[in-house]
């Protein structure tokens, strides 16, 4: 290949990544980890397309959301149909729920990657992967503890510590629409305050100026009314029985009142998980409640709760403290024939039919090159086959990690010889 060629090359769009074998163990004992949690819970596994129609989005997530009016992905497609690529993962589940009807509660997992159109930077990407959970159908504050829990647990059991759990109630439409109004009138009056971007927002969506992180809006916000004086009796019942619940099971937690989530669907309990990576402090974990969702998109009216986990975002966090590292898959044997292969082909199947990983080498090259290749697979044994083994019915076992000793043994006794060479003779067939 030319150099002008090389130069050329398609590489992953900006905003991506590849995810490469080496790195992608990693993912798979994570999502393992998740699977085990969530599914001791309860939860069974959802898959829900990539793409949808763009109103669900819209009426979900909110108009005058940042993801939906600057990060999302729309596309009409062949037939003319306004889609949109997913930007988060509740919306969906919401509209799979509405839809198919299941018995409440309905309790739901999900791993997805989701899409935003946005500056990347450390653990953001504009295809990003999330795992999360969903419970349809309990209004019950002790819920709302159990989810929370569920995603401390899912950090703890990465071997995360650290991080900080935020807590707010958002209230519901019995006192929010008073509180929003009040806020409106406090930001109208503080309005030269305010950062260019949110100056002209005050009525399309006062809240987002809360979660401003611009020093102005940070400054204005921090004397700006608090929704926690402005809940009705039932938000703050509800929001007191949460941290009850928290508190009752150890769950550390900040009550942030300033907490306000980026998507409008948000009810009562909200909550965020940051954690501290070079030198700034990452959100990993976020989530709450969102009551009124259903409805909104056609359904009957039913309460819901969940979070979404970045997984990018939270194996950054374990780099930074070095925890949850996932040794590379490597195979336990490799077969190196140097007849005519029809041995390795034959043997490479029964070793892995009999739960041993297995790998060869192939197009009939010499014994110096296979063993190479046997050194870099990272295999515990090589097993040889050379004109001598295949007359007489035996496999010439190499330890490659030891100290290179040879046993020849008879090849209708191999798995037994090599769980006799290993100390824990069941890893051979985990």
């Amino acid at each position: 290949m030319t150099t002008s060629t090389h130069a050329e090359a398609l590489r992953a769009p900006t905003g991506t990544h590849d995810v490469m074998p080496g790195e992608s163990e990693r993912w798979v004992a994570l999502l393992g980890v998740f699977a085990s949690l969530v599914e001791r819970a309860g939860f069974g596994l959802i898959h829900t397309p990539l793409f949808e129609d763009v109103r669900l989005f819209r009426r979900g997530v909110g108009t005058e959301t940042e993801v939906v009016g600057k990060e999302m992905y729309e596309f009409e497609d062949k037939g003319g149909r306004a889609m949109a690529l997913r930007p988060e993962g509740t919306a969906s589940v919401v509209r799979a729920f509405i839809q198919h009807h299941p018995t409440v509660p309905f309790k739901a997992w999900y791993a997805t990657p989701t899409f935003r159109y946005e500056r990347p930077q450390a653990g953001r990407y504009r295809q990003h992967h999330q795992v999360g959970v969903e419970v349809l159908g309990i209004a019950d504050p002790d819920l709302d503890v159990e989810v929370l829990e569920l995603a401390v647990d899912y950090l703890h059991a990465v071997g995360l510590s650290g991080f900080t759990v935020r807590l707010n109630s958002l209230g519901d439409p019995a006192c929010r629409p008073a509180y929003l109004e009040e806020l409106k009138r406090y930001l109208t009056e503080h309005v030269d305050g305010l950062c260019d971007e949110h100056a002209g927002k005050i009525d399309a969506n006062p809240l987002r100026i809360l979660d401003c992180k611009r020093e102005s809006c940070r400054s204005m916000s921090a004397s700006a009314p608090s929704m926690a004086d402005a809940l009705c009796e039932d938000c703050a019942t509800h929001h007191d029985r949460v941290r009850a619940g928290l508190d009752a099971h150890g769950v550390a937690y900040l009550n942030d009142p300033a907490l306000v989530r980026g998507l409008d669907y948000y009810t009562r309990t909200t909550f965020e998980i940051t954690i501290p990576i070079e030198g700034m402090e990452l959100t990993i974990l976020g989530g709450g409640r969102y009551d009124g969702l259903v409805a909104a998109l056609g359904g009957d009216d039913t309460p819901g709760i969940g979070f979404g986990s970045g997984i990018e975002r939270v194996l950054l966090a374990c780099d930074g403290q070095g925890v949850f590292s996932v040794a590379p898959s490597v195979p336990e044997v490799f077969v190196i024939d140097t007849t005519d292969g029809t041995v390795a082909r034959d043997l490479v199947a029964d070793l892995r039919s009999a739960g041993i990983a297995a790998d060869r080498g192939y197009g009939g090259r010499s014994m110096k090159s296979q063993m190479k290749s046997a050194d870099r697979s990272g295999a515990r044994f090589a097993l040889i086959v050379g004109s001598k083994e295949a007359a007489a019915g035996t496999i010439t076992i190499r330890d490659l990690r030891g100290d290179g000793t040879q046993h020849e043994v008879d090849a209708s006794n191999l798995v037994a010889s090599l769980a006799a060479l290993t100390t824990t003779p069941k890893d051979l067939h985990s």
